[in-house]
């Protein structure tokens, strides 16, 4: 599904908390959010629920304290993960 492997792209080298878009090794380190994250791109229209979802994965799984640039970030990736799924269903109406 073009949609689920655009949340898998964007959550690597875009969203990347702890770094390691560069490090081929790695490539996988964030499919076990992938699900979660995905489902809430499918059914928000709020890119809030995205974002919190985000910082719930880096507070609970990662360690990190949200501070306001994470929350900003958070906001930004869920921002624009609405306009990848929104991208796709025009252009791939199909899917």
């Amino acid at each position: 599904m073009t949609l689920y492997r655009r949340v898998d792209e964007v959550l690597t080298y875009v969203w990347d908390p702890i770094g390691i878009r560069e490090v081929p090794q790695a490539r996988d380190e964030y499919r076990s959010y992938l699900p979660q994250v995905f489902r809430r791109v499918l059914e928000a229209s709020d890119p809030a629920v995205i974002a919190d979802c985000l910082l719930k994965v880096e507070g609970e799984c990662m360690g990190f304290t949200p501070n306001d640039a994470s929350r900003e970030e958070s906001l930004r990736i869920a921002t624009l993960l609405i306009e990848h799924r929104d991208w796709i269903a025009q252009a791939h109406p199909d899917q």
